[in-house]
């Protein structure tokens, strides 16, 4: 069913990717410094996984954004946006200094994605649990066409407590979507708290594997565990995979690592300024390395 070698990175592209997802966290301290609001805790944790996605594994045209061929990438957990238009932005969709209209009022880029606004974005997002019947209804579709392009849906872990993603869930598994690939940001935390406490998730591989998926884990903050985690869900021919990708939400950020209040907490004076600060000293380290390594 799967191959489970390890794809190997070079560790130039390791540093790259590591770098990128750097740069994306301080996209997204400056643009919700300078919006007000948003939501910072899960944009930043999943900056890793918007790394190798956009400038490693989706199969995608910048400046042909609805290329029939490319990969469909579903963010069902829409308010991580921020992460996924600094992202974009990297990756040429539209020019980098776009990002600080985030929320304006007439701006592409508001607090869920609008497809219609946005070339490059597959759907528009907000309800949260409706991503997957999304994404599961386009792998059908690429199935029934015969079509070589994957689906990939981003989802929460607190989103898992929508019933109608469970039948998005059964759908894929019945019908063996094995083009499809669900990327779960676990990072056990929602807007009222700690989702254990919440509402208890676990055991969710085995909800999963009770469905009929292939279940992958991995470290959702580490771009090689990410990759490896994505190339092992293409290989995999007979069901649809699931990606449990654990994460740390305020990854980068001391005072929000971990911390639920800052799922989407209004930055205080100063405050945005220390994260990119910390930000900037991981950046600097991460750069002398890799010119050490090189």
């Amino acid at each position: 069913m799967i191959a489970s070698d390890m794809p190997h990175l070079h560790e130039e592209k390791v540093k790259n990717l590591e770098l990128i997802a750097n740069k994306l966290r301080q996209h997204v301290i400056r643009m919700v410094a300078a919006a007000g609001s948003g939501h910072q805790g899960g944009a930043l944790g999943m900056a890793d996984v918007f790394a190798v996605l956009y400038f490693h594994e989706l199969k995608h045209r910048p400046k042909d954004p609805e290329w029939e061929d490319r990969d469909r990438l579903i963010l069902s957990n829409g308010h991580i946006c921020p992460v996924r238009y600094a992202a974009m932005a990297e990756a040429g969709y539209f020019p980098v200094k776009e990002l600080m209209t985030l929320r304006r009022l007439g701006s592409r880029l508001q607090g869920h994605p609008e497809r219609e606004r946005l070339p490059g974005s597959e759907t528009t997002s907000g309800p949260l649990g409706s991503g997957l019947g999304q994404a599961t209804g386009m792998a059908y579709v690429g199935k029934m066409d015969k079509k070589s392009w994957r689906v990939f849906c981003l989802t929460s872990d607190a989103e898992h407590e929508a019933g109608v993603h469970w039948e998005a869930t059964m759908f894929a598994g019945k019908n063996r979507l094995d083009n499809l690939t669900c990327v779960i940001d676990r990072n056990n935390i929602q807007i009222d708290g700690d989702t254990e406490n919440v509402m208890p998730l676990e055991p969710l591989r085995a909800k999963y594997e009770a469905f009929n998926w292939h279940v992958i884990e991995c470290n959702g903050n580490d771009v090689q565990d990410v990759t490896r985690a994505l190339e092992e869900a293409k290989k995999v021919h007979d069901r649809p995979t699931v990606v449990i990708a654990h994460t740390i939400p305020g990854r980068g950020v001391s005072y929000m690592e971990n911390n639920y209040l800052w799922h989407s907490q209004p930055f205080k004076p100063g405050e945005a300024e220390k994260a990119l600060k910390e930000l900037k000293d991981i950046e600097a380290k991460l750069t002398a390395d890799h010119q050490q390594d090189v």
